[in-house]
């Protein structure tokens, strides 16, 4: 049977990947570090997993994971604007020459297809929206120069040695399994720790910058289409719902969701955000047949129910079940 490898498969990403690859049947090895990445999100499926203890910028250890593969998930990465603005050696280390790494390690081993994880930071704050694959980039942070280099590494591989690679470029991911317990944990789960223990979010900036928030079902859905559609080698997608969300609308949501009423607080804007992204997902439609299938509201109400059952509910004012929402 023919392997799949999930780089930084214990991961928020990664490790939804490695439970939809197990679901249909494959053989499954994840290449980790555990620097950002748990155990406990691959505790289910211990059992039936290959794991990699090593480091995605080690040529050794990639080549180890990679022995024997079909298909490259190349999910790792350091993913924060923040953390890149600190330290952004650091994520060239990770993103850049991980990145190299995997795609030589992959065209020695005749993997067939790399479908690798890019970010929509790679668009900068141009004024054009949606987004479109064809539009210039123009990255604010070293993280997003770093996946943008990932992302160029991947097409001169394709042209030059005639690996298949496809790039999917994410758009603000979210779901289960995604936690506040970084200094550069997203948006998401700190708005929810917060509101959870009757806290105020806090918004960096007036809070009328938007997002393309994108379910983490929705992004796996992606990525199996792109390791398995023929004829899309080269290519660079989005992965997003094509609709926007201020981040003041996210804290409403929440808000309803939980019965509470709480005010955000607000503080500068970061170095480096981007101040609105939303995409248009048509070339992923037409190419890939993809389709999202969870609406803003409904994967909140998931994450939600997720933090209940990890017990990180503390004096919320929800009273009973979480509101229902219905799935689009």
């Amino acid at each position: 049977m023919a392997i799949s490898l999930v780089t930084g498969g214990a991961g928020f990403i990664g490790s939804h990947l490695v439970d939809a690859l197990l679901e249909r049947g494959d053989q499954v090895r994840v290449l980790d570090d555990f620097s950002t990445g748990s155990w406990e999100n691959l505790e289910a499926d211990r059992e039936r997993l290959e794991i990699v203890e090593g480091d995605i910028a080690d040529p050794a250890a990639v080549r180890a994971a990679v022995r024997g593969v079909e298909v490259v998930y190349h999910q790792a990465a350091l993913a924060s604007v923040p953390r890149s603005v600190a330290n952004p050696l650091a994520t060239h280390r990770v993103c850049v020459d991980g990145t190299l790494q995997v795609l030589l390690a992959a065209r020695d081993a005749k993997v067939r297809r790399v479908v690798y994880a890019a970010s929509s930071s790679a668009y900068g704050n141009s004024a054009r929206l949606p987004k479109s694959e064809s539009d210039p980039t123009g990255p604010l942070s070293p993280y997003a120069a770093a996946k943008l280099a990932g992302e160029n590494y991947c097409a001169a591989f394709s042209e030059v040695y005639g690996l298949e690679t496809v790039r999917l470029r994410y758009f603000n991911v979210f779901g289960p399994r995604q936690t506040p317990d970084s200094p550069y944990a997203a948006v998401i789960p700190l708005f929810m720790q917060a509101l959870t223990t009757n806290r105020s979010p806090m918004i960096h900036g007036d809070g009328e910058q938007s997002r393309d928030f994108t379910f983490v079902a929705d992004v796996v859905q992606a990525n199996l289409l792109a390791a398995t559609v023929p004829g899309v080698s080269g290519r660079v997608y989005n992965v997003a719902c094509g609709r926007r969300t201020s981040l003041l609308e996210l804290v409403a949501l929440l808000n309803g969701l939980l019965g509470t009423n709480i005010a955000p607080k607000h503080a500068a804007p970061r170095l480096g955000d981007v101040k609105h992204s939303q995409a248009t997902i048509e070339r992923a439609r037409e190419d890939l047949g993809y389709r999202p299938t969870t609406d803003m509201k409904e994967g909140l109400r998931r994450c939600l129910e997720w933090w209940e059952r990890r017990g990180d509910f503390h004096g919320c004012g929800a009273h009973g079940p979480i509101e229902s929402a219905a799935v689009r």
